[in-house]
């Protein structure tokens, strides 16, 4: 019987199912004709091919009243093959849905992929003829309908933010906790042993590694490797497969629920500045065979060519309007479908780029800018990317926050007893200003963190002088060269107990220094008890215990680390002067002490001057914070009136001594300082500690403390 095909409708684009029928959409301003192709259940078998009957403003669309959820399917686009124009079309390729829900069936690397006759060193001069369907994953038409029971976004203001990093197969691959079914995957990460643990660390947001589908390098399968982090986007709509427990989108909506009842945020790391087709040798798998010309940035001098900004080979042009819709449809859906509270966007510069380059007014930071849905869920961005002037840090728009990089080095380099770091020490803890303050925006646009998936562990970075990157199958070449980093002795792994203490030290500092620090702090998972990658500074490719968390790991002092930075986090919870939402500058006084907001202080008790600032052996230094200081004529109405704190830090290799300093006396003033936090002491070993105004103590060797002008609220 002959299937009955109506015209359907150019919008939505993708796959849509009404209840009744689907309708198919599908973008290409160059395609000469577009042909659907339908699938058996299994996708091995393609059942026919359906020439959509319809063009409207560029896109094919045609509805079938007899298909629903559960279809499987695909497309050919037939076109001119002209390399040297910039068109790539070949209708023996099946191609995926950039729409596509999800996918179903996996990916294997095979020479039909390649729209040229594989290993021809001119592309251009060949043209393949093979079929690859047998080995493309198929697009699977979706019922999105999900019971979400009155799902609300927990909308954690900016200044009250923890954000952990994490990757949602390496979290919980070794978890006993979690049943073996459901480990790496999203229903591993909602398990209520998973979430009951971040709850109780009091982090407010969980950023994941990327989740759309993405595809595993040819390079790397021939090694025998994976791409593990997931940097080499396929589709960006469907989730990647192997994240699923079972084939259904549920999973993914229900993880997020069950965060969102323990009050946490789901913030998607997302890849939009490249695709996997890599560059002009690359395989034709879905946008190069869809509308080459359109969606990637082509050299207009050699139109053969990619523009290679982001490294990997090619270049997503969202200058082009349906490209910049299908990245906003794409963050829609994200949010208002899957109910995720927002972006971090990988090589960021990449997506702000126009033909003169970078641009933070580019055409698509004002469509997230003016977009009712977009517009009010966190937005971060990796401030770099490979291209002209792609070092962007502190250059984007005022609603975004960004990766600051100046902030990690800054800090190991203090911690590692660095000369001349003091200075910028100073910027990097009261939020950057050097960097942000312009335009309205504010301390937390300063994504503060000392390791994030990209380079060492915290444990690694106080264990290794070198990287160590053999794993990975490139002679070691791969990954940073410069960590700022120290191995205190031995180089990796020791029994060595001085050392072993040293080292935990050292985190404990570099997280103190995060979780104190004006900004938005970023904890990397596993950091809070000692989790290390061997020295891999690169683990892209490590699809195993070099990359996934061992919670076996966590055995009496580890625990206690896990302690010490929950009442890190904690007190960056009870003292809103630690997260002020404007920047500090030693201009507003306190009107019940006279202090300034922001004071700094050399081990003597003065104020720091010019010449100590740029002391080279100087590594000691306090910053006392007013609690109450005056923010212009009035106290702002986001101004939490707080103690005074005063931080001491001390990187030096000795004790310093270090006079405490006086407070203007007051009628319910205590003539003490409280201890709140000592790096030098386990949690166990600290206790209330109260230290008289005015007095010289001894600071400790490799130290943070932690003084409170009153009574700690916990």
């Amino acid at each position: 019987m002959k299937r009955e095909v109506q015209p359907g409708a150019p919008y939505p684009l993708g796959a849509t199912w009404d209840g009744h029928g689907v309708n198919f959409a599908l973008f290409s301003a160059h395609a000469e004709r577009v042909e659907l192709c339908l699938f058996d259940d299994s996708g091995r078998r393609e059942l026919e091919r359906i020439p959509l009957p319809e063009q409207t403003h560029q896109v094919w669309h045609a509805y079938l009243p007899d298909v629903g959820p559960g279809t499987l399917y695909g497309y050919r686009v037939y076109g001119p093959y002209d390399p040297e124009r910039g068109h790539r079309f070949n209708h023996h390729k099946l191609l995926l849905d950039p729409y596509a829900r999800q996918l179903q069936g996996s990916f294997r690397w095979i020479e039909a992929h390649y729209g040229y006759r594989f290993g021809s060193s001119r592309e251009d001069l060949s043209f393949d003829k093979r079929d690859n369907a047998q080995a493309l994953p198929k697009c699977r038409v979706v019922d999105p309908a999900f019971t979400w029971d009155g799902d609300r976004p927990p909308a954690i203001p900016w200044p009250q933010t923890v954000i952990y990093e994490t990757h949602v197969r390496g979290f919980t691959m070794l978890h006993q906790g979690v049943p073996v079914a459901q480990r790496g995957t999203f229903a591993g990460l909602g398990h209520r042993e998973v979430v009951a643990y971040l709850k109780a660390l009091g982090i407010t947001s969980v950023e994941l590694m990327p989740v759309h589908a993405f595809l595993d390098e040819h390079f790397l399968v021939k090694k025998g490797l994976r791409n593990y982090w997931g940097y080499n986007t396929l589709n960006f709509f469907a989730p990647e497969l192997r994240y699923l427990s079972r084939p259904e989108l549920a999973e993914f909506k229900t993880m997020v629920r069950r965060l969102h009842d323990a009050g946490i945020e789901v913030l998607l790391d997302v890849v939009y500045n490249h695709t996997a087709e890599g560059n002009q040798l690359g395989p034709t798998l879905c946008f190069r065979g869809i509308d080459n010309a359109s969606y990637y940035w082509l050299d207009q001098d050699n139109p053969r060519y990619y523009i290679n900004d982001t490294g990997v080979g090619n270049t997503l042009n969202l200058t082009h309007p349906r490209v910049l819709q299908l990245v906003m449809d794409s963050l829609r859906y994200w949010v208002s479908e899957m109910h995720v509270d927002g972006f971090r966007f990988d090589l960021a510069v990449t997506l702000g780029r126009e033909r003169h380059g970078f641009d933070p007014h580019s055409g698509f930071f004002d469509a997230i800018q003016q977009d009712p849905v977009l517009s009010r869920v966190k937005l971060i961005a990796e401030p770099w990317d490979i291209g002209p002037g792609g070092y962007q840090l502190g250059g984007f728009p005022t609603a975004w926050s960004e990766w600051n990089d100046h902030f990690r080095d800054t800090v190991r380099r203090f911690w590692r007893g660095d000369k001349g770091v003091l200075p910028d020490l100073g910027r990097r803890l009261l939020g950057s200003s050097d960097l942000f303050e312009r335009g309205g925006r504010k301390p937390w646009a300063s994504i503060n963190f000392v390791a994030c998936h990209d380079g060492f562990t915290l444990a690694d970075t106080v264990s290794y002088n070198e990287r160590h990157n053999e794993a990975n199958g490139e002679q070691n070449r791969d990954g940073h060269h410069e960590n700022f980093s120290h191995n205190y002795g031995v180089e990796g792994a020791t029994d060595d107990t001085e050392i072993l203490e040293l080292r935990r030290r050292q985190r404990r500092n570099m997280l103190a220094t995060v979780l104190v620090a004006q900004g938005t702090p970023m904890l990397l998972a596993g950091d809070e008890f000692g989790r290390t990658q061997r020295g891999n500074n690169n683990a892209y490719c490590q699809d195993n215990r070099i990359n996934w968390i061992d919670w076996s790991a966590i055995d009496g002092e580890e625990r206690e680390f896990i302690d010490y930075v929950r009442h890190l986090i904690a007190l960056r919870h009870d003292h809103p002067v630690l997260r002020r939402d404007h920047f500090l500058h030693g201009r507003q006084r306190s009107p019940r002490t006279g202090l300034r907001n922001v004071e700094w202080l050399d081990p003597a008790g003065g104020e720091m001057s010019a010449e100590r600032w740029h002391d080279g052996d100087l590594h000691c230094i306090g910053v006392l914070l007013s609690g109450d200081a005056l923010e212009g004529e009035n106290l702002p109405p986001s101004l939490e009136v707080d103690d005074t704190l005063l931080i001491v830090f001390n990187a030096s290799a000795g004790e310093v001594q270090f006079r405490m300093p006086q407070l203007p006396a007051l009628e319910r003033a205590e003539p003490y300082w409280i201890c709140l936090l000592d790096t030098s002491r386990s949690r166990q070993q600290e206790g209330e500690r109260r230290v008289v105004t005015g007095k010289t103590i001894p600071v400790a060797a490799r130290s943070t403390l932690l003084f409170s002008s009153s009574k700690p609220i916990r």
